[in-house]
């Protein structure tokens, strides 16, 4: 592994990029308790046969996010209206966060950005909607994600008015949403081809690409056309940016609503408290989108308050290549010069576990999603949690849905 990797003292964290500032953050949140969003989100593209291998089936992966949602909510034993799908191997990665949040009494948030049906738990609901196919090239109306923003905005300054000493760890359930990725960061002019992570063992990035490539060109030749009206209602955008593509506009055309939702919320929350983007290829194009729409409508934010974490498996997938992406991300031609993350991971091993379904993920499948990654790091930052205490508590949560109903 590259030699940016350094694991902090007595803990399981390791920090692979910007490791002085990454440091910094760790050093001001030891000891502090975070409070968790959870952005749901949806896109058509989760629903090409092979794209994604988080639900077994197109029709189990329209549910994922409703049941991964109502998991962490309610626990193991809550009889669900959305039960965890089945996967081709693995095991959600919501068990690992719903451990950690369970025995921490973290408080949870969940937010519906936009999906197919309501969620059987408690949600804030954003008036969002799913995203058609980035494919396409015209994936959300303009006013929708105009309005995503502007909610993220509003409930990152609120989430952070409550958070006196800790931090915000903003999760999020898209699945198909390293595609969407994918598809903003090459829009942002980022080189991100063959970077980007997924859930399955061997990343499709063939097929990623196609679909992207498929998505921008549509998109570009409906601005040649004048059919997209670039000019946002935003006030100030920066006139350069105006004469190139529109970061909203761009997440209209090929995104999905969570993207716009967590940039917001990071946005707002980074001016008085820290930041976790809990994740990994798509918090890195949230990171980047971030940039983007922070430089083309001159909003204030604070880089330094912001760092994204996620897992190993996700960190050294040794198909995608997310440290370089990491460091790639303040080379787009539409982000600010030079500004990349501190890229964080907890150092969770499922390699002695005594479930099939969690050693898997030694074998690349699920990898992260749910948070799993940050509610780790926050377990070593808050209580020294160590891999011993992290793997008993997320065996007792797969140990007790094996057994709630049988």
């Amino acid at each position: 592994m590259p030699n940016a990797q350094c694991p902090m003292p007595h803990t399981q964290i390791r920090i692979y990029t910007q490791k002085e500032q990454g440091e910094e953050w760790l050093r001001r949140y030891r000891g502090c308790l975070p409070v968790f969003a959870c952005v749901l989100g949806f896109t058509e593209t989760g629903l090409i046969p092979g794209i994604s291998a988080a639900g077994r089936t197109p029709e189990d992966r329209k549910y994922t996010a409703c049941a991964d949602a109502e998991f962490l909510y309610y626990g193991p034993e809550h009889k669900a209206q959305y039960p965890l799908p089945p996967l081709a191997a693995g095991a959600s990665p919501v068990l690992i966060s719903r451990a950690v949040f369970e025995s921490l009494k973290i408080p949870v948030h969940l937010f519906n950005a936009g999906l197919p049906q309501p969620p059987a738990v408690p949600v804030i609901d954003l008036g969002g909607a799913p995203a058609r196919c980035l494919s396409g090239g015209a994936a959300m109306e303009i006013t929708t994600v105009h309005h995503l923003f502007e909610q993220g905005l509003l409930w990152g300054e609120r989430l952070a008015a409550n958070i006196q000493q800790g931090y915000l760890i903003v999760g999020e359930c898209v699945v198909g949403g390293t595609t969407t990725a994918l598809a903003i960061l090459t829009g942002l002019g980022i080189e991100a081809a063959g970077k980007v992570n997924s859930s399955h063992p061997v990343c499709n990035h063939a097929q990623k690409w196609a679909l992207v490539q498929a998505g921008l060109e549509k998109m570009m030749g409906s601005r040649v056309q004048g059919e997209i009206n670039f000019q946002s209602p935003i006030p100030n955008p920066k006139s350069k940016i105006q004469n190139s593509v529109d970061p909203l506009q761009l997440v209209a055309a090929v995104g999905d609503p969570m993207q716009v939702v967590v940039a917001g919320m990071a946005i707002a929350a980074s001016r008085s408290c820290g930041v976790m983007l809990a994740g990994g290829t798509q918090m890195l194009a949230v990171y980047a989108l971030i940039s983007a729409i922070a430089q083309a409508y001159t909003l204030s934010w604070r880089p330094e308050a912001v760092v994204v974490g996620t897992t190993r498996w996700v960190a050294e997938d040794p198909t995608g290549a997310t440290v370089d992406l990491a460091l790639s991300l303040g080379k787009g031609s539409l982000t600010q010069s030079g500004r990349t993350p501190p890229l964080l991971a907890t150092h969770l091993s499922f390699a002695d576990s005594r479930y099939p379904q969690l050693r898997a993920y030694e074998q690349g499948f699920v990898k992260e999603g749910m948070g799993a990654g940050a509610a780790c790091i926050a377990a070593h930052l808050s209580q020294d949690w160590q891999q011993h205490q992290l793997l008993a508590a997320i065996e007792v949560q797969l140990e007790r849905l094996s057994t709630a109903f049988h």
